[in-house]
């Protein structure tokens, strides 16, 4: 459970008053503050350190520092503020189908209930972050300011969170994000998760680099050594060196500070 004073740090770093109303007009806003100031990133697995799901090492480093985190760490701050004000919400673990194959249930989200709608609050899947909470209805286009979602049911998976995107080819599709079936979700679940996540060595997050920060408009996306910055107007991407100026980058485009020389990061062969 979150204290008063981490509570008050917390509503503080993300440019909110005070705890917001069980509302959705709360929900909406204390996700679109949070969403706003605080990026995803993996850099304590680059660093070597791995990941800490612990409650008091998720406020110390994101609360306290300019960093950000994945999605253990990101919807649990979260999870935590709305809670402490007043929401009705679970925690739900996910699997994740963006590649060949789905993963296990490796990525965490927050399901929350006002006046009998469930709405889906995530502010950590990297680059697909929805920009506002998702209410739970299923077949119907959801759209963000700059996005378009919608669930369906899945006769394996249960429910399924698509985007309508561009593939390689340039043509609009629905892509699939994640599944989750509404299964009750403790510690232990989170912890497995979180390990597997941020130690196996196939893991995606353990081979990459990898950070996301909304813009106004857009996004700015880290992958390795490649920076694009995606606006209405197009993309822009700029190739990253190996030094101190990569440093600068990530500070200047997601504020993140880490307070280590680049050599601290592991290796990554350019691609």
């Amino acid at each position: 459970m979150i204290s008063t004073n981490d509570l008050t740090a917390y509503f503080a770093k993300i440019g909110l008053v005070d705890n917001p109303p069980a509302t959705i007009e709360g929900l909406t806003a204390l996700h679109r503050a949070q969403h706003r100031r605080i990026p995803f990133e993996n850099f304590d697995i680059q660093l070597g350190k791995g990941v800490s799901v612990d409650f008091d090492d998720i406020v110390q480093k994101i609360v306290y520092h300019e960093r950000g985190g994945y999605c253990f760490e990101l919807i649990e701050l979260m999870y935590q503020a709305l809670i402490a004000s007043g929401f009705n919400a679970v925690r739900q673990l996910a699997r994740v189908h963006k590649g060949p194959e789905p993963t296990g249930r490796s990525h965490q989200f927050s399901l929350v209930e006002l006046n009998g709608q469930k709405w889906v609050v995530d502010i950590g899947f990297g680059s697909h972050t929805p920009r506002t909470p998702l209410p739970l209805d299923y077949g119907v286009e959801i759209k963000t300011d700059i996005q378009t979602f919608r669930f369906v049911k899945n006769e394996v998976y249960g429910s399924m969170l698509q985007v309508y995107e561009r593939n390689e080819e340039g043509d609009l599709h629905w892509q699939n994000l994640y599944s989750f079936e509404f299964a009750h979700v403790c510690a232990g679940d989170i912890h497995t998760s979180n390990f597997f996540v941020s130690s196996y060595p196939e893991s995606f997050f353990f081979k990459n680099r990898i950070a996301a920060f909304p813009t106004e408009n857009g996004i700015a996306l880290l992958f390795n050594h490649s920076l694009k910055l995606i606006t209405p107007e197009g993309t822009k991407e700029v190739g990253l060196q190996e030094d101190d100026t990569y440093l600068e980058v990530i500070k200047r485009h997601f504020g993140i500070e880490l307070d280590m020389p680049i050599q601290a990061l592991k290796h990554i062969a350019a691609e």
